[in-house]
């Protein structure tokens, strides 16, 4: 039987059937009703295990509804944070960090990475070449910084991302170029202190800014998924098989 993995993020939900540690087909939710979308992935197939990794808390209600979906459930919220110890890392990270870090350690075993998540907040993770975690840091997403300034000031409209390699005419210009411009200084900073690892980006606005650096990378669009495949894959082995 196939497992089911369930990413709930600050925007949207993504998910993803898994073999292993293979990804099959993948889906993205961004809605109010979860719980339902979730149920509707389950109906013509009931997965062996399903992992639900949020960073807020799955109620009891919603969890008493899901094991009947499923041979074996995995939360990974707030309230469980077992797997995050048992790998040595930091209560205080999130699982979708937590889960790029599995998936990067996995990838690059044996190297040192820095891993970039461009999404509602702009996350880093650093890993060292034993996949023991070094440091992180977190910063506003781009499209987050363009509504801080459209709501926090008087004057500032929101404005877009702008096209890739060029800015708008005008105020507009001058914002998309000093949001985007930020950001490309605080990549650009990180890679020349830590010149030795491997650079991974992932998130929504990962493929935006994969084109602005100078140094290789390795562009992973489900890197949270491939680590709760692995993190999953771990369970059946050690606890089912």
């Amino acid at each position: 039987m196939a497992n089911l993995l369930v990413e709930i993020g600050n925007t949207a939900l993504k998910a993803a059937w898994s073999e292993e540690t293979i990804l099959g087909k993948t889906f993205r939710y961004q809605g109010e009703r979860r719980m339902k979308f979730i149920l509707s992935l389950t109906e013509r197939e009931k997965p062996e295990v399903m992992v639900i990794a949020t960073a807020g808390i799955v109620s009891d209600e919603e969890q008493e509804i899901l094991e009947k979906e499923c041979r074996h459930l995995i939360i990974l919220d707030g309230n469980h944070r077992e797997m995050l110890t048992s790998r040595g890392l930091p209560e205080y990270l999130s699982y979708d960090r937590a889960s790029s870090i599995v998936a990067a350690s996995f990838l690059f075993k044996g190297k040192s990475c820095s891993i970039f998540d461009f999404g509602t907040t702009l996350t880093l993770d650093c890993v060292a070449q034993d996949g023991s975690y070094v440091c992180g840091f977190i910063s506003p997403g781009c499209r987050t910084r363009f509504k801080s300034l459209e709501r926090y000031t008087r004057t500032l409209p929101m404005v877009n991302m702008p096209s890739a390699g060029s800015f708008a005419e005008g105020l507009e210009g001058s914002i998309q170029a000093g949001v985007v411009s930020g950001i490309k200084f605080e990549i650009d900073g990180h890679m020349s202190s830590r010149s030795g690892d491997v650079f991974v980006f992932t998130g929504g606005d990962a493929a935006y800014f994969v084109k602005m650096v100078d140094r290789p990378v390795f562009l992973v669009s489900d890197l949270v998924l491939m680590g709760l495949a692995i993190i999953t894959d771990e369970y059946v082995k050690e606890i089912i098989s």
